[in-house]
């Protein structure tokens, strides 16, 4: 069932629903007629929303005379038949307001109900509050139900309408706060609920006080109620909070089948019976001769069901492993004592790797890193002996090559400084012109004249330099190709050769090749292959070029409609603009 809305948020709910489908603008110099039209469809649109939602709240809610009598019962007990029609009947809706209040509750009330179904066998636990009743349904079911000292929904006579045996529960120890006579007196005045079915009398309470202590008149009551219940089944005591007296109460319920036989009962009695009756067929087996046949169980079988009904294992299970082991986060489960293997002395063995067809392991070698640090210490001391075989002694040195040697180390030191200073300044140093540098540094003279002085001819390094300087380059000699037999003593004459003159003035190939020849390379088989592919190319390309596209990426979508040139309303004399 859906949500009953109350009368301001149904109200509410229409308007809003009326303001989203119909119309909204109209204007005052419209005719009547157009008005008239335009409210018009607007009243006839929220009647008929008014009335598909109320039809569905009246036709959703269940109809009392169309459902099960033991729901219309309970609903009648719980709700007052009369005043729920009352409220869900099509021609009250003067004030509606309270009444869907009304309805909601019902509704929500009604959700809450548990689910009983009617047709199914049913144990039926009656009599007044606080005898045992919960007490009985905790031990025989899983159900937590709550044993509290107060009334609660026992005098519905909506569950006379269940297919159900019924427990009339007898308090004898009178602490439930009636007599028996009052107890009594219920029994008698319900039992015509109870017609036809199989009724069973409980005497609880039994350990607070046994039946055999009760007064004579108490005792004639409970034996009248005896007579009664006897007319159908057996009375029977029992004590709820005892496990005897439930298991006790119980077998007397489902001793001879009771609870089967009153279906079956019901079945029999039935139009129905007769068309099924020609498909039953009992079989009555008999005896061929005076042989025994005990049945025949294996001896394996028996030997197992022995083990075990005496031998219950329980399953250890990983999760039972991982909290002996510190739990979760510290326990590890193995995959590899699942393995199924010739030995299970293999399981845990190192999966070897291959490469190439050799296993990688035979190529280990577990001392690598200690010979290789012997063999960088090795290293070490050689390259030790190296560079004192190539130090010079002072002593082999004369005065002169001494002052020397000390020169061109103290002009090597210098060297570094300045590159490195340079290296580190290059990027944010500016650019000096030569009339500003004075002292002419980087000049080949004056690397001459340095070379000079330390006994080093400087000619071989001023044409390095000069070979590598950007504006001042070695002078290109003749090609031979160009005929020059000469050498480069030669006369330099523009005589260029008949050749070149030929290659200069034609066309290149690729400019007179057709485009369906094919060149080595290009993927094509044959020159009709390639003259297909280029038809190919240009019809793909011709939607594309249709649409001013730039490429095959050119996914770009222009303004269609540009705002600046579309807005606005064309007045007297402003017609520039659309």
């Amino acid at each position: 069932m859906t949500v009953v809305p109350n009368g301001k948020d149904f109200i509410d709910i229409i308007l809003s629903r009326t303001q989203r489908q119909t119309p909204t603008v109209v204007h005052k110099g419209y005719a009547i007629s157009r008005l008239r039209q335009f409210y018009m469809r607007k009243v006839k649109y929220t009647q008929q929303n008014f009335h598909e939602k109320l039809s569905t709240i009246i036709n959703e809610f269940p109809r009392l005379d169309d459902i099960h009598p033991f729901y219309g019962d309970l609903l009648h007990v719980l709700y007052n038949k009369d005043h729920l029609k009352a409220c869900a009947w099509p021609n009250q809706y003067c004030k509606i307001g309270p009444s869907l209040a009304y309805l909601e509750q019902i509704r929500q009330h009604m959700a809450r109900l548990p689910s009983i179904d009617p047709h199914t066998r049913t144990v039926l636990i009656c009599d007044y509050p606080n005898v045992g009743k919960s007490s009985f349904i905790n031990k025989i079911t899983r159900a937590d139900v709550d044993v509290q000292p107060y009334a609660f929904t026992t005098n519905i006579t909506a569950l006379a309408h269940l297919r159900a045996a019924v427990l009339f529960f007898l308090d004898i120890s009178g602490s439930c706060g009636y007599s028996i006579a009052q107890q009594a007196a219920l029994f008698h005045s319900i039992k015509s609920l109870f017609m036809n079915k199989p009724l069973i009398i409980v005497c609880n309470k039994a350990d607070l006080q046994s039946l055999d202590s009760i007064p004579e008149e108490d005792k004639k009551l409970v034996a009248e109620m005896k007579s009664e219940a006897m007319k159908t089944v057996i009375g029977q005591g029992g004590e709820a909070t005892n496990d005897t007296g439930v298991l006790l109460a119980l077998s007397t319920l489902t001793e001879e089948g009771r609870l089967l036989n009153q279906s079956v009962e019901l079945k029999m009695k039935s139009k129905k019976i007769n068309d099924c009756l020609n498909r039953f067929r009992i079989a009555m087996p008999k005896p061929r001769d005076n042989k025994e046949r005990p049945p025949c169980i294996p001896q394996a079988a028996i030997e197992a069901k022995t083990k075990q009904a005496t031998e219950k294992e329980e399953r250890h299970t990983e999760r039972d492993l991982e909290n002996e082991n510190g739990g979760a986060g510290v326990y590890s489960a193995s995959l590899k004592k699942h393995y199924i293997l010739a030995n299970d002395e293999w399981k845990e063995d190192v999966v070897p790797e291959i490469y190439d067809g050799h296993n990688v392991c035979d190529f280990v070698d577990r001392d690598i890193l200690h010979r290789l640090e012997e063999l960088e210490r090795e290293e070490g001391l050689r390259h030790e002996e190296e560079g004192d075989d190539f130090e010079m002694d002072g002593f082999q040195l004369t005065p002169e090559e001494q002052k020397t040697l000390a020169a061109i180390r103290k002009k090597k030191s210098l060297r570094y400084s300045q590159h490195r200073m340079k290296k580190s300044t290059a990027d944010s140093r500016p650019i000096v012109p030569r009339k500003f540098d004075k002292d002419r540094e980087f000049t080949t003279k004056r690397m001459g004249r340095q070379l000079s002085k330390l006994g080093i001819d400087p000619t071989r390094a001023i044409e390095w330099a000069r070979s590598r300087s950007v504006s001042r380059g070695w002078k290109r000699e003749r090609s031979v190709d160009r005929g020059d037999t000469d050498g480069g003593d030669a006369m330099d004459v523009d005589t260029p050769n008949k050749k070149q003159r030929m290659l200069s003035r034609s066309r290149p190939r690729s400019r007179t090749r057709p485009p369906t020849e094919v060149a080595p390379g290009e993927g094509f088989k044959d020159s009709n292959q390639k003259a297909k592919a280029l038809q190919k190319a240009r019809k793909s390309n011709k939607n594309r070029n249709k649409d001013a596209r730039r490429g095959e990426a050119d996914r770009v979508i222009p303004t269609l409609k540009p705002k600046h040139l579309l807005s606005g309303k064309r007045s007297i004399g402003k017609t520039q603009r659309r």
